[in-house]
């Protein structure tokens, strides 16, 4: 079988979700956070920071809501 698929039609819905140190963050940020370690921030499949968020249920469920599909970083 010989079917064409594709693929930048589905690498468009998918987000990639990472886990971000606070202390890597501009100063000017950290103070926004308060007392989190860390954060996670999703990505596009170009790279491009989409969100910060506080923890990686929400992150998740941004993405959701937002009809993409998340996978996490390692």
């Amino acid at each position: 079988m010989n079917t064409k698929f594709d693929m930048d039609a589905l690498a468009s819905d998918i987000v990639y979700v990472k886990p971000v140190l606070a202390a890597d963050l501009p100063a000017d940020m950290r103070e926004q956070i308060g007392d989190l370690e860390t954060l996670f921030s999703v990505h596009n499949a170009e790279g491009e920071q989409l969100a910060l968020v506080a923890n990686r249920k929400l992150a998740f469920h941004l993405a959701r809501e937002n009809d993409m599909v998340p996978v996490t970083v390692h």
